[in-house]
C-alpha cells in the first residue's frame, strides 16, 4: 500500500509541495514560497520550469555552482566502487584529500568531519585538550573566548557561547567555559585573554548569519599578535567566509594571517554531500589520541573523492579571482541606492554582500523584500529581520551579475513604490 500510495503521488504543485512538508515536517524552518525541482550553475528551476538566479548558495554551499561535472562524475565515480569504511579501516581516498587540503592551506593534519557544527565541535575539543596538555590549565578549567553575535552551528555544545536568543532559549541548561567579547574589538580580547584559563579564541572573520559583519582592516592580524603573546589559540571558523567566497581562499588571507585552527565545510564539499574539516599542526592535532574522538562518516572516501575535487575546482577555475572582482561590482551598483529609498548600508567582501533596509511601517521588510525578489526571478534570504545577503556561485558570469543585479534593484523600487502606495 505504502508503495502503490508513492508511485501515485505524479506531479505536484509547488503549493502541493508546501503543504506536504507542512503536514508531514518538522517546523524548524520558514522557506521562501518556492520549490525547486533542478539547478545548474547560478540557475535555479522551480516545479513549474520557472526560472530563479541563486544568490543565496545554500548559505555558500554552492560555490563550484550547481551540479558542477567534475563534481557530478567524482561522486558518481566513487560512489560506483566504494562509499563507506568507518574509520576501522583505511581507504585509497582519505590520504589524497588530506594531503591536497593540509598543502593547500599550509597544516600539518587534517580531521575530517561531516556537518560544520561537527568540525566547530571538533574544534573546541582539540583547543581544550591543547590547553591542558600543552598551556598545563588546570582539568575543567578551560575557557575558550568568543565573539558576540557569533554564528557556529546549533548543538548544545555551540548554543553554549551563543547570543542568538533564537539560538539559545529554552534548550539549556548550557555549557560552562566560554567567555564573550564583542566582535571587532582588539582591547577587550586583549583584556579578556589575560585569563590564565583561556585556551582559545573562536571567530568568524566576517560574521555571516549576523547580517555579512565585516570588520575593521586589521583586526585579525590585531587578533593574530594577541593571541601569540598570551599563549592562547587563534581559532578560524571559516565554514562559511572560506573556499574562495571572499576573494580570497580564505577571508583571514586578507589579514596575511593563519589561525592555529582551521575550521572548514560548506563548499569543502559544493553541496554533494555533508563534509567539514578541522586543520591544525602537529603540537595541537596530535594530542587527541586515538579512540578519543571521531565519527562513523567522517574521513569516508566518498566524502574524500568529492572534497579534493571541490578543492581543485576552486584553484583551477580562479573562483577567488572571481569572486573578488565581480563582488566590487556588484557592490558599486547596490551603494548607489544608498539614500535615496530603503537601503541604508551595503557592506561585504567578493561574493558575500548585505543590505541592509529600513521600513517604518514593516519591521519584517527584509523577508517582504526576499518575495518581490523571488517573484522577479532572484532568490536571496533574509537575515535578522532587516539585513539581506547575496551569496551567489562563485561561478558566476559577469553578465548574470549583472542580469541578477538589475532584478534586485528593479525588486526594491518595486517595493518603495509599493510602501509610497501604502
Amino acid at each position: 500500500m505504502y508503495t502503490d500510495t508513492l508511485e501515485d503521488i505524479g506531479f505536484m504543485t509547488s503549493q502541493e509541495l508546501i503543504d506536504l512538508e507542512g503536514k508531514y515536517g518538522a517546523h524548524n524552518y520558514k522557506p521562501l514560497p518556492v520549490v525547486i525541482s533542478s539547478a545548474s550553475g547560478v540557475d535555479m528551476y522551480d516545479v513549474e520550469g520557472k526560472h530563479y538566479f541563486d544568490f543565496l548558495s545554500a548559505y555558500s554551499a554552492v560555490n563550484q555552482g550547481h551540479c558542477h561535472p567534475r563534481l557530478v562524475k567524482a561522486i558518481q565515480d566513487q560512489a560506483n566502487v566504494l562509499t563507506l569504511t568507518s574509520r576501522a579501516f583505511y581507504n585509497d581516498k582519505l590520504g589524497p584529500t588530506e594531503q591536497y587540503m593540509a598543502e593547500l592551506f599550509g597544516y600539518d593534519k587534517v580531521l575530517m568531519m561531516n556537518s560544520g557544527a561537527e568540525a566547530v565541535e571538533t574544534a573546541v575539543k582539540l583547543a581544550r585538550r591543547w590547553g591542558y596538555d600543552v598551556k598545563q590549565i588546570p582539568v575543567n578549567k578551560a575557557i575558550i573566548v568568543v565573539a558576540v553575535n557569533n554564528f557556529h552551528g546549533r548543538t548544545t555544545g555551540i548554543l553554549s557561547f551563543s547570543t542568538d536568543k533564537f539560538t539559545r532559549d529554552r534548550f539549556g541548561p548550557t555549557m560552562p567555559g566560554f567567555f564573550m567579547v564583542p566582535f571587532d574589538d582588539t582591547e577587550a580580547l586583549d583584556e579578556a585573554l589575560k585569563m590564565p584559563e583561556v585556551c582559545g579564541f573562536l571567530v568568524e572573520p566576517m560574521q555571516g548569519e549576523a547580517g555579512v559583519i565585516v570588520p575593521q582592516d586589521g583586526y585579525l592580524a590585531k587578533v593574530r599578535e594577541i593571541c601569540t603573546r598570551h599563549n592562547v589559540l587563534f581559532m578560524t571558523d571559516e565554514i562559511q567566509t572560506g573556499l574562495a567566497r571572499t576573494g580570497k581562499m580564505l577571508a583571514q588571507d586578507y589579514d596575511g594571517v593563519k589561525g592555529d585552527i582551521l575550521i572548514l565545510g560548506k563548499a569543502l564539499s559544493g553541496g554533494m554531500l555533508p563534509i567539514s574539516a578541522v586543520l591544525a599542526n602537529d603540537e595541537i592535532m596530535l594530542t587527541i589520541k586515538p579512540g578519543e574522538h571521531g565519527s562513523t562518516f567522517g574521513g569516508n572516501p566518498l566524502a574524500a573523492a568529492v572534497a579534493l575535487e571541490a578543492l581543485k575546482i576552486l584553484v583551477d577555475e580562479n573562483l577567488a579571482e572571481n569572486a573578488f572582482r565581480l563582488g566590487q561590482i556588484f557592490r558599486a551598483k547596490l551603494e548607489t541606492l544608498i539614500g535615496t529609498g530603503i537601503v541604508t548600508t551595503v557592506r561585504g567582501k567578493g561574493l558575500l554582500n548585505a543590505i541592509k533596509v529600513y521600513d517604518n511601517h514593516n519591521e519584517h521588510a527584509g523577508l517582504e523584500l526576499c518575495k518581490v525578489m523571488m517573484k522577479n526571478g532572484v532568490l536571496a534570504k533574509q537575515t535578522h529581520r532587516n539585513i539581506i545577503r547575496f551569496a551567489p556561485p562563485l561561478v558566476i558570469t559577469e553578465s548574470q551579475l549583472n542580469e541578477a543585479t538589475d532584478i534586485i534593484i528593479n525588486s526594491i523600487r518595486e517595493y518603495e513604490a509599493h510602501i509610497a502606495d501604502n
